[in-house]
């Protein structure tokens, strides 16, 4: 089994999205890019997150524009779709639903060793010491909890304050899914001005990629 390394950018944005509509679900997709110097069993590193849905997360036409763009988007930018995040919006639950698994069937029918988050919410407000999320990976036709050992973070310390500081400057109120996207189409889905601030505040250099 793979080792997976969830940037700082990834991580951020995924508990940005959650605290933006913390009454409602959300979804997002992961981006990624492969390391290691064993191709057989490289680290699956998470570059960034791409935030989709608040309104419906079910498997409708929309999504399938949102994964277009978003393949596209990452192909341009040497990246690839490598997973999928996802918060209930029941605070305690946190187990993959029917469309948590659907949508991370399709992400891993074309990324081997794709991942599938789940949000913790009651964690996600940074105070927290550890990370607020649930890695699961797909073994034997269904999606299992993924061993915590092979769970990396680029600098936890840092990550944790970059979230706290967003979180603090109430950042989460810029961050634009394709929901919003879609009623205003000059919004930047792939969240331009938010992956700059985080740049400047983690303390580790963190993913090359152009926006």
């Amino acid at each position: 089994m793979a080792e997976v390394e969830i940037s700082p950018r990834a991580y951020v944005k995924m508990q940005l999205h959650a605290a933006k509509l913390p009454w409602r679900a959300v979804n997002g997709l992961l981006l990624a890019q492969r390391v290691g110097p064993d191709p057989s069993q490289p680290c699956l590193l998470l570059t960034d997150a791409m935030p989709l849905f608040h309104t419906s997360l079910a498997l409708t036409p929309m999504l399938e524009v949102a994964l277009n763009q978003v393949d596209l988007w990452s192909a341009a930018n040497n990246q690839v779709i490598a997973g999928y995040y996802q918060a209930n919006d029941q605070l305690t639950d946190r187990s993959p639903n029917l469309v948590a698994t659907k949508i991370g069937d399709r992400v891993a029918e074309h990324m081997r060793g794709a991942v599938l988050i789940m949000l913790d919410n009651g964690k996600l407000s940074g105070e927290y010491g550890g990370p607020a999320v649930v890695v699961y990976e797909r073994q034997d036709n269904r999606w299992t909890p993924k061993d915590k050992n092979l769970v990396m973070w680029r600098d936890w310390a840092g990550t944790r304050q970059a979230l706290r500081e967003m979180m603090a400057s109430r950042a989460y109120r810029l961050l634009v899914d394709f929901d919003d996207h879609l009623d205003d189409i000059r919004r930047d889905w792939a969240n331009g001005a938010i992956n700059q601030r985080l740049g400047e505040l983690t303390p580790t250099p963190d993913i090359d990629t152009d926006s």
